[in-house]
Formats: C-alpha cells, structure tokens, sequence
C-alpha cells in the first residue's frame, strides 16, 4: 500500500506519495506537484532532489557503505577485475566465464581507433589540457560511426557501441597523455590485459616495451575499479540529463567528461599533489600546515581528506592505502612530495582534531601519491579518473534510455525584472 505525506499550502491539502527504495531509503514523489498545485521545489544543486530510480549503486555516506549491483565495493577491489566490474554495472550481474571471455574479446577487437585520429590530435596546440582532448575524441566517434546517433537502434547495436567505448577510451586516455608530452603514440597490443595494455601504451617506449609489474598493475586496476561509479555525481548526472535528449552514446560520455574536468569534482586526486607540493616549496613543515588547517580563520584546507558524502570514512580509501603502501615500498621512490603525504597521514590518523572530525584520509589522497609513484603527471590525474568511471557513466547511461526516462528539465523561481517598456535609443531613430 502506498503511503502519502501531506502538504498543506494556503489551506488547500496536497498527497505526495512515498517512495521506499530497497535499502529503506525514503523519499516524496513530487512529479505531478507543479500540474497540481502550481508548485515547484527549490533545490540548490539538486542536493536533496532524486532526479530518478537506479538499481546500479547503492551508497550510504553516514555508514561508510558503497556497493554496486548489490556486492560491497570491498569484495569487488579484492576479487574482481576492472572488466568484470565494468561488465556488473553495465549488465546487472558478474559474467560467467563464457561471457566474460566473450566481452574481454570483442573489446580488444575494437582497441584499434582509425588512423584519422591521429590528424585531429594534430590539430591540438602543444599545450592542450588532456580532458579536452579526450572529450573531443570521444565525441568525434560519432563521425567514425553515426549509425550511434540513431537512438532506436537495436540493443545488439547499442552494445557494439559500449564496447567501443570501452576498447578506444584507454587509447585515447593514452594518446592524449603522449600528446601532452610531445612523444610518440603508441599501439594496442592485444596480448596484454586491459590495465597492462593500458600501461603499454602508457609508458612503452621505442625499443624499450613496458616491463609490466604485477604491483603496479594491481594499484591501478583497483583505482579504476573504487572509481568505477559512485551514484548520482555531477558527471554521472550529466550523461544522463544529456543522455535523456537521445544524444548519442559518445556524446553524453563526452560531457560526462568535461563535468569531471571541474575541478570540485575529477580534480581532488590533482588537487592533493598540488597542496604537497606547495607544502614542499614552502620548506616541507608539515606540522605548520596541520595547525593551519585546524586554524577555522585560516583559508588553508587538507585536500584529500574527509568527503562531502562520506560522513565516517570513505571505504574506499581503506582498500587503497594499502596499494599504496604496496607501491612505495616496491619502487623505493625517493619523493619529497610522497615524504610529506606519509607524514600527514601519519599525524591525521593520530591527531585528535582529525579523529573526532573523522577527517581521515581519503581516496583521493591514496590515489594521487600511487599515480605520482608510477609516473602519471598530474596534469593526467582527472583523465585517468575518466577511464575508471567509464563503465558508471555507460550503466547509468543505459538504465536511463532502458527506462524511457524524460528529458531531464529543471524549473526555476524567476527573480529577475519584472516587464517593462522597451525604449529605443535616440540615435536609431
């Protein structure tokens, strides 16, 4: 039986039914409000409105839980691989072996993007930011393949699409790194798994092919994996408002892409390294920054820790850190930057004023010192973001066509002039 909250506006009475999800999470339908009444809901930033149904990923930030398809992110960093996560949110469930097999294949069939791309990263100064190159790659695939642009395609079509996306992004994510830093591209190799390939392309130089190290590897398949969705995110949100005028695939992942570029979303992981590095120029006195940051009349914050969503800990942080841990004993780095991050790890997880305020390190915070570790500029940070929320961004996209969900359009409460005369200026007359 469905229950109903009552709203009472001017003396008249208003049903808005509840709406209980799985997990008992509670919310007002308020979709026939305005045809109703009259009346909208005021909401800055959408931080109290559902704006749909998902059955991709559950998240509880007062709990420190995130799951996706039902399984706890713990369990899928541990035992899965990055493809067989991409596989679970975009599909509903892990694949058998057969399927697995069958997806890991036709994704490496389509790693090869035609030669022409080549001539549009061309086209790019020396000094391009790598997310707009890869946001403009990913939107010139609809030129390679405009069949996508029909949204009533068969879903066998759809899925050719997905898959492209998932084979070329690396590629892309690769070619925009060696864009930026002036040397040359490299190819797929199919006999690599996705992160190693990814690597290959990454790091192989002439002559010298990339001596793949199971650590390295490891770290940054779990750091694709722990950012492989995270609910209804700014860039999640916005495939799926684009997504919702039956844009094409492409081109919602393209503007999920510029959504992460901000840099109050795909940028924290970048703004970590950039806060160390201050750190360090000003003389690497990492118990001035700690009383700074406890100072409240004091502007400087910790970048990388604590989480707007995560009001205990972040899981994913936990998983992480010990890659990270992994990684820098592995390759002996001898960084003045990453001395610090350990040095404020360290005094953030003893200090009082951290603990009580659980502003424990995050996974920003553990996933810029790997990056940094195994080479990656910091320039790089938010398009290696892109790769691992791929696979979020296409399930969301999905459900949202599977559903047949409207297109999305916000209302608003003008506050702007009233009418008013125009008066035409003398000179025209």
């Amino acid at each position: 039986m469905t229950k109903f909250a009552e709203l009472i506006v001017d003396g008249k009475s208003y049903q808005l039914p509840i709406v209980e999800g799985t997990e008992n999470e509670r919310g007002l339908d308020i979709s026939k409000l305005r045809a109703e009444s009259g009346l909208i809901t005021l909401d800055y930033g959408f931080k109290n409105t559902g704006s749909t149904q998902s059955a991709v990923t559950f998240l509880d930030g007062e709990k420190g839980i995130l799951r996706h398809r039902g399984y706890r992110i713990e369990d899928l960093a541990e035992k899965a691989t990055f493809l067989e996560v991409a596989y679970l949110l975009i599909y509903g469930k892990l694949p058998n072996e057969d399927e697995y097999q069958t997806f890991n294949k036709e994704i490496k069939e389509h790693q090869l993007v035609h030669e022409d791309i080549k001539k549009i990263l061309s086209g790019f100064p020396s000094n391009a930011h790598p997310m707009g190159v890869l946001s403009s790659l990913a939107t010139s695939q609809t030129a390679f393949f405009p069949e996508s642009l029909d949204p009533h395609r068969p879903i066998e079509k759809k899925d050719i699409t997905i898959r492209r996306l998932l084979a070329k992004i690396p590629t892309f994510v690769a070619w925009a790194h060696t864009k930026e830093a002036g040397i040359r591209q490299n190819y797929p190799n199919p006999k690599l798994s996705y992160v190693e390939n990814f690597m290959h392309m990454l790091f192989s130089k002439p002559n010298q092919p990339y001596e793949v190290d199971p650590i390295i590897v490891q770290a940054l398949e779990k750091i694709l994996i722990l950012h492989a969705d995270h609910e209804q995110n700014c860039s999640a949100s916005t495939v799926r408002i684009v997504g919702s005028s039956q844009a094409s695939l492409y081109a919602s992942i393209a503007a999920g892409i510029s959504a992460l570029w901000g840099p109050l979303h795909g940028g924290a992981n970048q703004a970590v390294i950039q806060m160390l590095e201050n750190i360090k120029h000003d003389g690497g006195d990492v118990e001035k920054y700690i009383n700074k940051a406890k100072d409240k009349d004091d502007p400087f914050r910790l970048m990388g820790f604590g989480h707007r969503v995560y009001k205990n800990f972040d899981p994913r942080a936990r998983i992480i850190k010990k890659n990270a841990d992994e990684v820098l004993s592995r390759l002996g780095i001898q960084d003045p930057v990453l001395d610090i991050a350990k040095k404020l790890e360290e005094t953030a997880l003893k200090d009082d004023y951290f603990v009580e305020r659980k502003l424990f390190p995050n996974v920003d915070f553990y996933s810029g010192i790997i990056l940094r570790a195994i080479g990656i500029p910091t320039l790089m940070f938010p398009v290696m973001f892109s790769l691992g929320r791929l696979p979020g961004w296409i399930a969301q996209w999905k459900e949202m066509r599977a559903n047949k969900e409207p297109i999305g359009r916000p209302r608003q409460i003008y506050v702007g002039e009233k009418e008013r005369d125009f008066v035409e200026r003398k000179d025209r007359k």
